[in-house]
C-alpha cells in the first residue's frame, strides 16, 4: 500500500463511521451473494462478510482494536437482538408448553454431547489442557462461552473463533442434515440447530421456518445456561 493511500486510509479510519459502514457493506455483499445463489446455505453471509473484512484489515494493516472501535455499535446491537428473540418464541408458546419435558431433556443431552465430543476429539488428537478447556463451551453463544472459558482457566481468545466457526458450520450444514435425517418436525429441527450452532444457526433457522427459528432461539438460551453449569462440573471430574 502506497504512503499516500496509507495516509488517506488513516485519515478516514479516524472517523467513527468508517468501519461501521464497512461492516454493513460487507454484510450486504454477503446477503447479495446468498440471494444470487438461490439461498444456498453454503454461501453463508456471515462467512463472506468476515472474509471481506479480514481481507480489508490485512490489506490496510489496520489493527483489530481500531476496527472494533468503529464497528462496536453492531456489537452493542447483539444484546437487543438476542432479547428480541423472545417475540417469535412468545408466538409459539403453546408449542413450547406441550414440548417442555422433551425440550429440557434435549437441551441437557445436547449440551453434554457438544462438550464431551469437542473435548474428547481434541484430547484424542493430543491437544493441550488449555486447548481442551477452551473448546469445552464451543456450542454456547460467544459471550457466555468466553466467560466460561475464563472461569475454568482456558483461553477466551481461542474460544471466540471456535464458537464463530461452530455457528457458521451449523448454519451451512443444518438444513441439509435435517433433510438427510428425515426430520419433519420443525420444533425438533430448530432445537437441534440452536443447540449446536447458537446465534448464527438461529439466523439460518429463521430463514427456513419461523417455528424452527423460535425453537432455535430457545435452545440457544437454554444451552448457554446448561453449558455454564455443566462445563465446570465435568471439567472438575477430569482435570
Amino acid at each position: 500500500m502506497s504512503a499516500q493511500l496509507q495516509a488517506l486510509w488513516a485519515t478516514l479510519g479516524a472517523g467513527p463511521l468508517l468501519f461501521l459502514t464497512v461492516t454493513l457493506l460487507a454484510h450486504q455483499a454477503g446477503m447479495k451473494l446468498f440471494h444470487l445463489s438461490g439461498g444456498n446455505p453454503l454461501v453463508n453471509p456471515v462467512l463472506i462478510a468476515m472474509g471481506l473484512i479480514i481481507a480489508l484489515l490485512v490489506a490496510t494493516a489496520t489493527p483489530y482494536p481500531t476496527y472494533f472501535d468503529g464497528a462496536k455499535f453492531v456489537h452493542f446491537l447483539l444484546g437487543p437482538a438476542t432479547v428480541a428473540l423472545a417475540i417469535p418464541l412468545y408466538r409459539q408458546i403453546q408449542h413450547v408448553r406441550r414440548s417442555l419435558v422433551g425440550i429440557l431433556t434435549a437441551v441437557v443431552v445436547g449440551s453434554l454431547t457438544a462438550i464431551i465430543t469437542a473435548v474428547g476429539i481434541a484430547w484424542a488428537l493430543g491437544a493441550s489442557e488449555k486447548t481442551l478447556l477452551s473448546l469445552a463451551p464451543k456450542s454456547a453463544t460467544a459471550p457466555v462461552a468466553m466467560a466460561i472459558t475464563e472461569q475454568v482457566g482456558g483461553l477466551p481468545t481461542l474460544t471466540a473463533p471456535v464458537v464463530i466457526l461452530t455457528g457458521i458450520t451449523g448454519a451451512m450444514t443444518a438444513t441439509t442434515l435435517i433433510r438427510l435425517l428425515r426430520i419433519k418436525d420443525w420444533r425438533a429441527g430448530g432445537l437441534a440447530i440452536g443447540l449446536a450452532s447458537h446465534g448464527i444457526g438461529t439466523a439460518r433457522a429463521f430463514q427456513v421456518n419461523e417455528l424452527a427459528g423460535a425453537f432455535s432461539g430457545l435452545a440457544m438460551g437454554l444451552n448457554a445456561l446448561a453449558t455454564a453449569i455443566l462445563v465446570p462440573l465435568l471439567l472438575r471430574l477430569f482435570f
